[in-house]
């Protein structure tokens, strides 16, 4: 249980230091590319709902439906699980099978041995069985 706990905890700390990382490729590499279509900042992006929408930030009018913002936080989120579950998840799950695996070959050879040992043993008793049942020098 403490194991799970740690590992929580673990995933946790990496999991808000590589925040920072994400907002800064949205911001350097994504809010550009938008860019080159329209506003570079896509928080820029909305819907008036209710006009008239007029102005910006606490002095806005209207109802206004800010869409940009969601998609970057939509982006961001697909960025980080993406990054999450082929850099940390796949891999793991990856070695834990592979680690699963071995052990069951282990096994299926101990099984193997095992088997075969007593076999050989039932074939050395009824050998020896048989030769005192005949009678004869067991060399």
């Amino acid at each position: 249980m403490r194991g799970n706990v740690v590992d929580l905890a673990v995933a946790v700390v990496i999991g808000a230091a590589f925040t920072n990382i994400v907002n800064a490729v949205v911001k350097g590499v994504i809010n550009p590319l938008v860019g080159a279509f329209g506003t570079q900042d896509l928080d820029g992006y909305s819907s008036c709902l209710k006009g008239p929408c007029e102005g910006a930030g606490d002095a806005a009018t209207g109802v206004r439906i800010l869409w940009g913002s969601v998609l970057g936080a939509t982006l961001q989120f697909v960025i980080t699980a993406a990054v999450v579950y082929f850099l940390m998840v796949l891999p793991m799950a990856k070695y834990l099978a592979r680690v699963e695996a071995r052990r069951k070959a282990k096994e299926g050879t101990r099984e193997v041995v095992e088997i075969t040992e007593l076999e050989v043993l039932k074939e050395i008793r009824d050998t020896l069985v048989a030769q005192r049942g005949t009678g004869q020098d067991p060399k």
